[in-house]
């Protein structure tokens, strides 16, 4: 009797510890880079668990975000997305990605966010969650000075006009019956222009007024502006209300506190927040 209740407990033990090896192999441990997410674990959750959050920009769109002399990243939008994250309490990583392929890279989950003066559109918002804006500004019509040809929008058509193919300036030009020549960023978009290789472009005033303000001497000038005012503000992949609401509450504090206008004067002289 004590021989058979030696071998069934034994039998039993073995049992369970095979289970136990099921449930280990169906449940990999994860590594220590990548911090476990918790069933319904929430999107500020998880950037918060691994540290940092991942941004894609451009880094080719002065003033917003680009290269300085040094070669360092920089820019209005890199500035508020570097205090965003200081204020969730973790490490911006910014992601570098030509404008017409910036969307897919949110889609294709290579970053978290989008801080590249992205417009407030009614498709965007359909398809995309976006933050609270943080820039307000507006669409200029740009030519060389020599140029009198082209005096209003309505101008544009049959002229070719230097536009980043899938930005909402491309469309103002479509609609103003203008050929777009694809660019990757507004620094090409001049280039062009000043080398006559195109006639205009349609741009953004701020970076206008950046233009003017390094290179005074620049040929070129702007003649009209689209109606009405665009606003810009940070794009996410929709579900993430947790992290939109949390990077909501920090433009928030950062525009009540003044750091957001601190930021605005550093790079226009002007408050864009509103």
């Amino acid at each position: 009797m004590k021989r058979s209740g030696l071998f069934v407990a034994t039998l039993t033990l073995a049992l369970s510890v095979l289970a136990a090896c099921g449930n280990n192999a169906n449940n990999a441990a994860p590594s220590a880079s990548q911090p476990a997410a918790s069933a319904g674990q929430g999107a500020l959750e998880k950037i918060k668990a691994s540290g940092k959050l991942r941004i894609g920009t451009e880094g080719t769109y002065a003033p917003f975000t680009f290269h300085d002399a040094s070669g360092k990243l920089t820019g209005f939008d890199v500035e508020i997305a570097e205090e965003v994250c200081k204020r969730l309490g973790v490490a911006p990583e910014f992601i570098e990605t030509q404008w017409d392929g910036i969307m897919a890279g949110l889609e294709a989950k290579r970053f978290d966010t989008i801080f590249n003066e992205v417009t407030i559109r009614e498709d965007r918002k359909e398809k995309y969650a976006l933050s609270d804006p943080y820039i307000t500004s507006r669409a200029v019509l740009l030519v060389r000075d020599d140029n009198n040809d082209i005096k209003k929008l309505a101008d544009l058509k049959g002229k070719k006009s230097a536009q980043s193919l899938t930005s909402d300036l491309a469309e103002i030009a479509k609609a103003n019956g203008a050929e777009i020549v694809g660019v990757d960023g507004f620094n090409q978009a001049i280039d062009l222009l000043t080398s006559g290789r195109v006639d205009a472009t349609i741009n953004d005033n701020l970076s206008f007024l950046d233009l003017k303000k390094q290179k005074p001497d620049i040929k070129v000038k702007s003649v009209d502006e689209a109606p009405g005012t665009s606003r810009s503000a940070a794009l996410f992949l929709k579900g993430n209300d947790d992290l939109v609401q949390a990077v909501n509450q920090a433009i928030a504090a950062m525009i009540l506190d003044g750091t957001h206008l601190s930021i605005s004067e550093k790079y226009f002289g002007a408050d864009v927040s509103k």
